[in-house]
């Protein structure tokens, strides 16, 4: 007969990532998981578009509230400006006698915003957890880890980095540090260009899919001149022989929102819609870009629609908000503009921010309160803002 044992409790200690996980910790050098102190009003008050207002007006000149194409209509209303990060974050450097630039938009964009502004003034994020998931794919250890691995193979002298303006302050200072330069989605070719001017070979941080698609449609390589750096695999998953040969070392990043258009969604809306024009982010994957009519940046998308010929049939593949917002622009003028894909996704961090967060942050100021101010140390600073200004000389 078997002897019954009875079962002792274990001494687990839950990691810090399962803290974060259940929202029990904060760790500021993350794009997520960062609590948001503070007591907010309502969802449900209907009294905060008045609140907005009263607290806006009271602040007058002293605040510069900036919306990314990306944010919720409600937040847009109270926008001094709208556009993509790397414009919003040139507007907030524009206006130095705002004294709090408040920025609608994620973390990383309010990173490159105190980097670009004065020290007199500050930088707040309505929501510490509206992080991006693409930024927090490339941590500065893994960089770091991954230069060694470029080091070992003998290819780190000729490589230069280039990361997308999506990165943390911590890549962008490992950029400038190591020789390289930021870009956009809209100059990512000029970028690439210049890198190559500098050096034979490019590490390009952290989107794979933006930086395939630019070496591949606009700089004819092929893809076999493409490889992927795997941060969680040993060696990046390659061997010294395969980065020797590579002209474009991509990082094993994406965007959550574009990278869930397929090849089918092109498919399936070009079946449904006779005559449509398929309209993507340089950010989806490269069957999609390959797929697609059109290619480009937010601006572009803009600027594609309202240049449209009234009658036109359009289907965007980019965030939701944005089209839903040049949909409703531009239903009076005849043009059809639909969501590439039937499932329906918005930026879930990029939502973080809505009315409650916006009206709280507004009081606080009006108040005297700063709060959740986004402050990148001075050594960061420095490189990182060494790496933009690489990007503003750019041709």
């Amino acid at each position: 007969m078997r002897a019954v044992t009875t079962a002792q409790p274990l001494d687990v200690q839950p990691t810090p990532l399962a803290l974060l996980l259940l929202g029990r910790e904060a760790d500021p050098k993350s794009e997520r998981g960062v609590d948001c102190p503070g007591d907010l009003p309502a969802p449900s008050d209907p009294h905060l578009v008045e609140r907005a207002r009263a607290a806006k007006e009271k602040l007058g000149e002293k605040v510069f509230v900036l919306g990314h194409h990306y944010q919720r209509d409600e937040v847009i209303e109270f926008a001094d400006v709208t556009g993509d990060s790397f414009k919003l974050a040139r507007d907030a450097a524009a206006r130095p006698d705002a004294e709090y630039i408040v920025f609608c938009g994620v973390h990383f964009m309010a990173e490159s915003a105190d980097i670009l502004t004065s020290d007199d003034q500050r930088v707040v994020l309505p929501d510490l957890a509206a992080g991006c998931s693409m930024a927090d794919m490339a941590t500065a250890e893994q960089v770091a880890e991954c230069w060694d691995v470029l080091t070992e193979a003998g290819v780190a002298e000729r490589t230069v980095p280039v990361s997308y303006m999506n990165s943390s302050a911590d890549i962008k200072a490992f950029t400038g540090k190591h020789g390289g330069t930021i870009c956009t989605s809209s100059n990512a070719k000029r970028a690439l260009d210049w890198a190559f001017e500098q050096g034979e070979k490019v590490l390009f941080l952290p989107d794979q899919h933006l930086g395939r698609n630019t070496a591949v449609r606009d700089m004819g390589m092929s893809l076999d001149d493409c490889v992927v750096y795997n941060p969680h695999k040993p060696n990046g998953g390659l061997t010294a022989e395969q980065l020797r040969a590579a002209k474009m070392i991509l990082w094993r990043g994406h965007c959550s929102v574009h990278g869930r258009f397929s090849l089918e969604s092109v498919e399936d809306v070009r079946a449904r819609i006779p005559g449509v024009n398929v309209l993507v982010h340089p950010e989806c994957k490269h069957e999609v870009v390959a797929a697609a009519d059109y290619v480009g940046s937010t601006e572009y998308i803009i600027k594609a629609l309202e240049a449209a010929p009234p009658g036109s049939k359009w289907a965007i593949g980019t965030e939701l908000n944005l089209v839903r917002r040049l949909a409703n622009r531009f239903a009076a003028e005849d043009k059809e503009i639909v969501f590439l894909d039937k499932t329906v996704c918005f930026c879930s961090t990029m939502n973080r921010i809505d009315l409650p967060h916006l009206v709280w942050t507004l009081e606080s100021l009006a108040e005297g309160k700063l709060v959740n101010r986004i402050q990148v140390d001075r050594e960061t600073e420095s490189f990182a803002k060494l790496a933009l200004e690489r990007m503003l000389a750019l041709p």
